[in-house]
């Protein structure tokens, strides 16, 4: 592993995230609502929000000491990756930034020196290409066995514009949604977890979900509906375009790999319980965050408004800051359930803080099918023949 870098860093909220936006008629709602309609629609829907009353939690959240605790997040270089690794810098945690690129890494460790001084933080950057199997391998082989990764963050994403009609791949020929977001983090934490290089007594692997997974919740059920079918398009090998064999939907393609996330998260939870182990699997939903990457393929005076709109006016979207909170939760409290879970909060949550965590920020149901167990089953068993390995 190289050198910590021993400096002194602080918080600092960047864009990030992925994003989606129109998709064919065959997988829409009734309502045949595009994304860009859905986030508009999304401002008149939260205004119903509004006149909801929240039991607010008036204390912050306990978290335990962590100083000194080997915390990797994936996607690190911006957005609510970034901010978690800040946060969690500031608590003692040695933090390894795993990026794209030992470049955004480097550059990300840079940001966070410039915006704090006199901290001693560690922080480690390493290059993670989530879209390369052979990069994943080389940061696995790479990282010192001799200081036990206590918290693997799964945060990393990306998405494609909704208008967006060529199917592009990752470097071994998935599509790269899919590839990226779902057969990337999962060959990582298969090679980490295979090579005993999570602590066997408090290990915790934390996965960066969304609500979209759910097409009965407001946001996945407009535009594309989230739905993994009968997983013909894995079972047929690395040239599929979608998960269920259809034709390439981008829209539906970011939906689906969050819904392969919760699929994941809940399958490898199922699988450390019936080895013993300790280790414990978690996925949440950090909510609508319009300030991060999430509309960056989209036209930037919509999203200048949206985000206003929804952020600041409505107060139905959440802060990047937020959402690097919902993460650090995740990878640090001694409140999450034994037995893995899924975590999520009423749109305009941020209004909370961080007094949000634990509150209004809490354990719930994931969608229906991603209930399915037998369903689950056959992803993982897909999964491990597409990257190449037998855990």
């Amino acid at each position: 592993m190289p050198p910590a870098v021993t400096s002194s860093i602080g918080m600092h909220s960047k864009a990030d995230s992925p994003c989606a936006d129109d998709s064919p008629q065959e997988h829409r709602s009734p309502g045949k609502l595009s994304r860009r309609d859905f986030f508009v629609g999304s401002a008149s829907f939260s205004l119903f929000s509004l006149g909801v009353t929240f039991d607010a939690a008036f204390a912050l959240p306990s978290y335990p000491d962590v100083r000194g605790k080997t915390i990797v997040i994936t996607g690190s270089n911006s957005g609510i990756g970034f901010d978690a690794a800040t946060r969690l810098a500031l608590r003692g945690c040695k933090v390894v930034l795993a990026c794209r690129t030992l470049e955004k890494a480097k550059d990300a460790m840079k940001r966070i020196i410039a915006d704090n001084e006199n901290k001693n933080l560690d922080l480690i950057p390493m290059e993670c290409d989530l879209s390369s199997l052979e990069s994943i391998s080389a940061f696995a082989s790479n990282f010192n066995s001799e200081s036990p990764i206590d918290v693997l963050c799964l945060n990393a994403g990306l998405a494609r514009d909704v208008g967006s009609k060529e199917v592009l791949r990752t470097k071994d020929g998935f599509e790269l949604t899919i590839g990226t977001n779902h057969l990337g983090h999962f060959y990582l934490s298969s090679l980490l977890l295979d090579s005993k290089k999570l602590n066997p007594d408090v290990g915790r692997v934390v996965v960066t979900a969304s609500g979209v997974h759910d097409p009965d919740s407001p946001g996945g059920a407009q535009g594309s509906l989230a739905t993994l079918g009968d997983l013909s398009g894995l079972e047929g090998g690395p040239n599929f375009e979608m998960v269920d064999g259809k034709a390439f939907d981008p829209d539906k393609a970011y939906k689906d790999s969050k819904l392969c996330n919760v699929f994941f998260t809940r399958e490898l939870e199922r699988r450390l319980e019936e080895k013993g182990s300790k280790i414990r699997a978690y996925c949440f939903n950090p909510g609508l965050i319009v300030g991060t990457g999430l509309f960056r393929e989209q036209n930037k005076v919509f999203t200048k408004i949206f985000d206003f709109a929804a952020t600041d006016l409505l107060k139905v979207g959440e802060t990047t800051h937020f959402g690097g909170g919902c993460l650090e939760y995740m990878a640090i409290s001694n409140e999450l359930p034994p037995n893995g879970g899924y975590f999520t909060s009423a749109p305009g949550s941020s209004k909370f803080g961080d007094n949000a965590f634990g509150s209004q920020f809490h354990d719930t149901e994931v969608s229906k099918e991603a209930r399915d167990r037998e369903k689950g089953m056959k992803l993982w068993s897909f999964s491990e023949k597409l990257v190449g390995i037998k855990v």
